[in-house]
């Protein structure tokens, strides 16, 4: 097993408490961590993209 530098393991745990939706991308080269990728997602209720389509149609 390789060996994890903890600056990068504190990285990773950090980018995934502050993701609700979203993903972690880590990536390896030569068994070491090169990478890391967060993408954030962000969500909104159903309910209210249908009331903003019916309001925009009454316009």
């Amino acid at each position: 097993m390789a060996y994890i530098d903890e600056s990068r393991l504190t990285h990773i745990i950090e980018s995934l408490k502050k993701l609700e939706f979203g993903t972690v991308i880590i990536s390896i080269h030569e068994g070491s961590i090169t990478q890391i990728e967060t993408t954030e997602k962000v969500r909104f209720a159903l309910e209210k993209k249908k009331a903003h389509i019916a309001k925009q149609r009454m316009s």
